[in-house]
């Protein structure tokens, strides 16, 4: 693996010494469809649910890489679009195409994605290997057909410079190889009174702390100093009356009187790892549909998968930041600690009851407010459509009039679920419509 970073970095050194800044010849990106583009997201779909370590925040730095990699290796094909160099934190000058060459963005796209998703799932089977073969030679071969060998070997080139200059930006951020590093011994939680306390499994010890040190990591865009900040959770109290006993016996009453469509909006939005490609991509997947939808051309693509991916990796950034800085109980504790110690959430899956992690805000709401606001922003306030991203796993498609109630339902649905008190899930919801608007204000154009 290291040779191949050591091979990278000469590429794209001279690949940016030798290339020039200059608009570069060929067919603009809105003269093609998007599938390219969504082939490779949706088979991303597959690789995060079944590679290993690929926990919510893992999925969500894959999902940021590749949409940023799309976008700059097709944004030169795309008149009155400017690159986001500059414009992400750490992302400096990257390799321009060959003034006066001639090249295909299709070709680009399929070789920039072929090679940053094999990076960011490094560790996934042979079988899932495959499948990017697949998908990459199907389309190199359907391409190969249309288009003239030198355009072909000129496009190829860009997409792999392009690629390797993203990956080598992606290692500093402190993310690098998450899905080794989930559970980090070293670290120890707190303890006192309020304080998340990991909660037991069905079969055996509670599992430590999911990515304590995540919310260390360089974010895209969004200044962790100054905005989106989260204020903190009500103080913690055990009396009744007390506004922390009330946020926790909501969540115990809520799960008491469950019903049938409140138990099904917490069944789909689960997204539970290993069975489901979690939470930032089911975001994904809805902004697949959206854009088949549409029948959206390859430049609305690439800039929709990369603000949703952008939110999204700061989306989990942010709120883990604030999960191990707040480090709050979990319901699930304080419920059977102090009002029912049989209690437990509707949804028990194995091996874990609870997220292994602190409660405050809900993760769901922050990515799904952030996913909910840059779609908004790209598609309109009153976009309605259906979301079938579960149908496979025998749960019935859920429709919507904005992408704004899909985020509301989202959220809502660890209440149901037993998951967040519903300060989390509200002030979650408002932190993610903040990362949204920023990651909309960049300047795309």
């Amino acid at each position: 693996m290291h040779k191949r970073l050591i091979v990278f970095a000469v590429v794209v050194a001279v690949s940016a010494l030798l290339t020039l800044q200059a608009v570069a010849q060929g067919r603009s990106a809105d003269q093609y469809p998007s599938d390219i583009a969504i082939d490779w997201f949706e088979l991303q779909l597959e690789l995060a649910q079944s590679t290993p370590g690929f926990t919510p925040p893992v999925v969500s730095r894959a999902f940021a890489y590749s949409g940023v990699t799309l976008y700059e290796a097709v944004v030169p094909g795309m008149p009155g679009y400017q690159s986001l160099a500059g414009q992400l934190n750490g992302l400096n000058d990257l390799p321009q195409p060959i003034a006066g060459v001639e090249y295909d963005w299709r070709v680009v796209a399929n070789r920039a994605l072929y090679e940053i998703v094999h990076y960011m799932y490094f560790n996934t089977s042979e079988e899932n290997f495959a499948k990017m073969e697949a998908v990459y030679h199907e389309w190199h071969d359907i391409l190969s057909n249309e288009v003239e060998p030198a355009v072909m070997e000129a496009s190829l080139t860009q997409g792999r410079v392009i690629a390797n200059a993203i990956l080598i930006w992606s290692l500093a951020d402190r993310g690098h190889e998450g899905q080794l590093t989930n559970f980090p011994d070293r670290y120890m939680a707190p303890t006192g009174e309020g304080l998340w306390i990991p909660t037991p499994r069905p079969n055996g010890d509670p599992l430590p702390a999911l990515q304590p040190y995540w919310g260390d990591n360089r974010t895209f865009v969004v200044d962790t100093d100054v905005e989106c900040l989260l204020e903190p959770p009500p103080e913690y109290a055990e009396e009744a009356g007390t506004a922390f006993y009330a946020e926790a016996y909501e969540v115990y009453e809520t799960v008491q009187s469950l019903t049938r469509e409140q138990n099904e909006i917490a069944l789909f939005w689960a997204d539970d790892p290993g069975t489901t490609a979690t939470p930032p991509g089911h975001s994904i997947s809805i902004m697949n549909q959206v854009l088949r939808q549409e029948d959206a051309t390859l430049d609305i693509a690439v800039e929709a998968y990369a603000k949703v991916g952008i939110s999204q990796a700061d989306a989990f950034i942010l709120s883990w930041y604030y999960k191990y800085h707040y480090n709050l109980i979990r319901p699930i504790t304080y419920i059977q600690n102090l009002i029912d110690e049989d209690w437990n959430t509707p949804i028990i899956t194995d091996p874990v009851v609870t997220p292994p992690f602190p409660e405050y805000p809900s993760g769901h709401s922050v990515q799904s407010g952030a996913a909910a606001q840059v779609l908004t922003d790209l598609f309109g306030d009153d976009y309605a459509f259906t979301d079938h991203t579960h149908e496979v796993r025998g749960l019935a498609p859920r429709s919507f009039e904005s992408f704004y109630a899909f985020a509301d339902e989202a959220a809502i649905s660890r209440l149901y679920g037993g998951i967040h008190y519903r300060v989390a899930i509200e002030r979650g919801i408002e932190q993610g419509m903040c990362i949204g608007s920023i990651v909309s204000n960049l300047r795309f154009r």
